[in-house]
């Protein structure tokens, strides 16, 4: 099984394998490689003439391996792209195409010299009993586009950054996956983005992050109850407000804020037992920056403190649920008594 990182470079050294099984669900990377391979393999006036994809719910594969033997037009190289090949798996093939695996099966044992066929295989698993995938795995050069962790994310922005000229602090980093999440797709347009904003050789920190990062309600509820763990209540209200004026539904706001603040009494009541921030992170599925953040929150708090919020958040959810007081009011006295 080879990396990302191990096709690319092998790439850049001019070493191309006949067939490429791409395999995972992490569609992203599955997607860059396919076109770093096309890139190296095809010219831009190439690829009229010699780039193919086939759609194997909708075509045969044996129409695919003829096209895969057809001697490029107008250059070197051709590429064939097959998506959805569905019987390298175990899940049932709901198509209605008829796949002649015996043609494949030869010539996957004997590609042609001429040809590049890359394989996309969107699935968490093939099923490694069939021949075909047994030939494969022998033959052809396997490529992991399984979903990062933490770590590995981590690793993949610092190599996004310097191929964009330009660094990620570790902050600014937490910050992003805080903000972002995982989805790799939405990752590579932020840095993207913000790469262009600090320009060559630019550093990209917690500060640029949280300037130009698109905003969720997540993350206004995230800062917001870290303005009120400081006390700036003036700052706290004003996002409150500024939910409230986009129409954020009350109840919502409040299962975040309630949401926050348990984490918040959780990563202190286990770094209290002598978790360290990443076990912390694991046991809770946090990101450590996540953590580390709610750990500084916690010092403002002693236990009790926090478990009284959580009974006022719980009451106030009552009272919105039963229509005892007015939402928006609701939401303002919530603030003010988590405050005193």
């Amino acid at each position: 099984m080879l990396s990302i990182a191990d096709v690319k470079k092998n790439l850049k050294q001019g070493k191309i394998n006949g067939i490429y099984v791409v395999y995972g669900t992490e569609s992203f990377l599955s997607d860059e490689i396919q076109k770093e391979i096309v890139k190296k393999v095809l010219s831009d006036d190439e690829k009229e003439f010699n780039l193919s994809v086939y759609d194997l719910n909708e075509v045969p594969i044996d129409i695919a391996v003829e096209d895969a033997e057809t001697l490029p037009f107008m250059g070197e190289k051709r590429v064939v792209i097959l998506r959805n090949p569905v019987f390298l798996t175990g899940l049932k093939d709901k198509s209605k195409v008829e796949h002649d695996l015996h043609i494949f099966e030869r010539y996957v044992q004997n590609p042609s010299e001429s040809s590049v066929m890359i394989i996309n295989a969107p699935y968490e698993k093939l099923d490694e009993r069939k021949k075909i995938v047994k030939l494969l795995k022998k033959n052809a050069a396997y490529v992991e586009a399984a979903g990062l962790n933490n770590s590995s994310i981590e690793g993949w922005l610092d190599q996004r950054a310097k191929e964009l000229g330009v660094e990620i602090t570790g902050d600014g980093k937490g910050k992003l996956l805080q903000l972002s999440g995982s989805n790799m797709m939405i990752l590579n347009s932020e840095i993207d983005k913000m790469a262009l904003y600090v320009g060559d050789q630019g550093i990209i920190d917690e500060e640029v992050v949280t300037l130009l990062v698109a905003r969720t309600l997540e993350n206004d509820i995230f800062t917001l109850v870290d303005k009120i763990v400081r006390r700036e209540m003036d700052d706290a209200f004003r996002i409150l407000y500024d939910l409230l004026k986009v129409n954020e539904e009350p109840i919502k706001i409040l299962a975040l804020i309630g949401r926050q603040f348990r984490i918040i009494y959780q990563v202190k009541e286990l770094s209290r037992r002598g978790y360290g921030q990443k076990q912390i992170a694991s046991a809770l599925k946090l990101h450590p920056y996540a953590v580390k953040i709610a750990m500084q929150q916690s010092s403002s708090f002693e236990e009790n403190t926090l478990l009284t919020i959580q009974e006022k958040i719980a009451d106030a959810d009552y009272e919105m649920k039963t229509g005892a007081m007015d939402k928006r009011l609701l939401l303002e006295l919530l603030l003010t008594r988590i405050k005193s």
